[in-house]
Formats: C-alpha cells, sequence, structure tokens
C-alpha cells in the first residue's frame, strides 16, 4: 500500500523509499529548473527533475563529452505512474528522432553516444540512429534474465548502439576496459607465460573487451546499487561505456536518468555528469545513491582497474590477500 513501509530482510539492500519517507537531506537536492537557457555550472553534476523534452533543449551547446541514451523502449511499460505506450514504427521513429534533435546539439564534436534497446525496438531504432551518426558498433548485453515464451525463445539480451559524432574522431581507451579471465590452459614461450601472469591465487589473463558482454549480471535484492526500477542498468555495464569513451573529468548526459545508475557510475570514476528524470521518485532514489557514492566509490565487478567475470569476488579477494603480503 503506498506509504507502507514493508520489512526487509537485513541483506535486502534495494533502495525502495516512496517520497514519504525519503531519507533526510534527499529532497532537498533534487533540482528544478525554470524557463529559459541555463549555465552549465547550474546543471553539472546535477539531478535533475521534469520532462527531457522540455528541459534539454535550455541547455548550453556542445556541453557533453558522452550521452548514455536509455529511452523507454518500444513496449507497454510503466515507470512509476507515467505509462510507455507501443507504438507503430512510423512513430516510435518519429519519437526517436524528437530526443536526437534535443540530445545532438548538446554534444561535442567529436562526442560518442551510447542507446539502450531491446531486440525489437533496435529494429526500429537503427535506421534512425544511423541517419543523425555513425554508428560504430552494436554491443549484445547478455542480461539473463528474461521471461519465458512458449511460442518464442526467451529473450536474454539487450542492445547497446556505439556512436560517434565524427566517424574518425573520438575517445575509445581500450586498455581501460579489459577484462580479467582465469587461464585453463596456460601457453609457455621458452618456458615463460605468454600474455598471462601468475599468482598464488591462479593464472589470469588481460583480454581485449568484444562487443558481447556475458559477465555482467542484472542488479539483485543484494546489491548496495539496486533499485526499483524496472529497467535498471548495472554500474558494472555503465562504467565500460563511460571508461571507453570518456577522460577523467569529461561531462556526461543522460538525459533518460531513471535511478541515477550512469550518473552515480560518472561520479565514481571521476566524471561530471547532467542527468534528467521525469519521475520525482526515480530522482530521489538517484540522489540517494549520489549521496552514498562520497563514501563509497567501489563497482561490483571492476577492481584494480580491470573487470572481472561474474561470480568471481571470492577469487577476487584472495587474489588482492595475496598481492598484499607480497
Amino acid at each position: 500500500m503506498d506509504g507502507e513501509i514493508m520489512t526487509k530482510s537485513a541483506r535486502n539492500k534495494t533502495i525502495d523509499f516512496d517520497l514519504d519517507h525519503a531519507p533526510a537531506g534527499v529532497l532537498e537536492q533534487i533540482v528544478t529548473l525554470q524557463p529559459g537557457p541555463v549555465s552549465l555550472t547550474a546543471i553539472r553534476d546535477r539531478s535533475i527533475n521534469g520532462d527531457s523534452f522540455q528541459l534539454v533543449r535550455q541547455f548550453p551547446d556542445q556541453f557533453a563529452d558522452l550521452a548514455l541514451v536509455d529511452p523507454p523502449y518500444n513496449l507497454d511499460k510503466h515507470y512509476d505512474g507515467l505509462n510507455f505506450k507501443h507504438q507503430s514504427t512510423d512513430e516510435y521513429q518519429e519519437y526517436t528522432q524528437r530526443w536526437i534533435d534535443l540530445v545532438k546539439p548538446k554534444l561535442k564534436p567529436y562526442a560518442s553516444l551510447y542507446v539502450f534497446a531491446d531486440w525489437q525496438t533496435s529494429i526500429t531504432l537503427a535506421p534512425v540512429l544511423a541517419a543523425n551518426f555513425t554508428v560504430k558498433n552494436r554491443i549484445t548485453w547478455q542480461r539473463e534474465k528474461g521471461r519465458g515464451a512458449k511460442g518464442n525463445w526467451k529473450n536474454g539480451m539487450e542492445d547497446i548502439w556505439f556512436l560517434t559524432m565524427d566517424d574518425k574522431k573520438y575517445t575509445f581507451n581500450v586498455d581501460q576496459v579489459k577484462q580479467r579471465r582465469q587461464v585453463i590452459a596456460p601457453y609457455r614461450e621458452n618456458g615463460q607465460a605468454k600474455d598471462w601472469h601468475e599468482s598464488a591465487a591462479g593464472r589470469f589473463r588481460d583480454t581485449m573487451p568484444s562487443n558481447f558482454w556475458d559477465d555482467i549480471s542484472i542488479p539483485y535484492w543484494s546489491m548496495a546499487e539496486n533499485t526499483g526500477h524496472p529497467t535498471q542498468k548495472p554500474e558494472k555495464l555503465l562504467a565500460k561505456l563511460i571508461l571507453a569513451s570518456s577522460n577523467p573529468g569529461d561531462t556526461i548526459l543522460d538525459p533518460f536518468a531513471g535511478a541515477g545508475s550512469s550518473l552515480v557510475t560518472a561520479k565514481k570514476l571521476g566524471r561530471h555528469f547532467v542527468g534528467v528524470e521525469q519521475s520525482r521518485l526515480y530522482t530521489a532514489w538517484g540522489v540517494y545513491r549520489l549521496q552514498a557514492a562520497d563514501r563509497d566509490q567501489s563497482i561490483q565487478g571492476y577492481t584494480d582497474g580491470v573487470f572481472w567475470e561474474r561470480n568471481t569476488g571470492a577469487l577476487q579477494r584472495r587474489l588482492k590477500k595475496d598481492e598484499s603480503r607480497s
């Protein structure tokens, strides 16, 4: 029921408070804007509550180095009382062009953009993206969760479109997004380890990133980053995008910020951010998480400058302990 505080397990870290029970200092940090142009100083490192289609046009042009865009997929979906209805192909393409017309002028000439979609939405989305940006890649994220279906394959993946403003000049820090994997059958050359290193915790290789990601789980109830948002993206996933396509001190724009995952991850990685979210409740959850990031900059699955395979937490701790002894 509305306003009722549900009893949760001590291990359940899900952020799902209602506005009547928001922690002290959260609601006061939610930013709203008056009509008219605003300076970058007024919006940088802020989570702004309101309609992106009204607010983003107020922002200064060419301020963002990277945009992370997770628009409503072309599905019937409910977001804190805000409903999105499935549209025809023409209608959804028109909707996509509307937010592109808002976001694109805010990007620097050599900025990058990542756009999220499910497989059905991608079919509709792709031609519009290609008409406005250079399409560099399509990342497939195997997210595991998905509803089963008797008459079709269960959908367990999502697309992430990698786009750039300029075909040749853009940021891509490949060494920042390597994945550390265990070496099962180590190869040696002249008796020496080849492209892998050994420790008491095991043998490891830092591998080049591909466009198929199977190492990232959907946030779940025992994770500190988990919220009640129905389409939340993991911080680990967003960290890959941010590290690859921006540098410390850069500014990231998210016009559909949800519960603030991209903003929190940007803050943890030393980037500035500007986020807009229509739901006041989701904005409050994001502000709460931003405040928590002042105390804890950790990102699950990302330590020591590398990304780890899923379910390797115990191994990471063992390796850390081994390194502290040496």
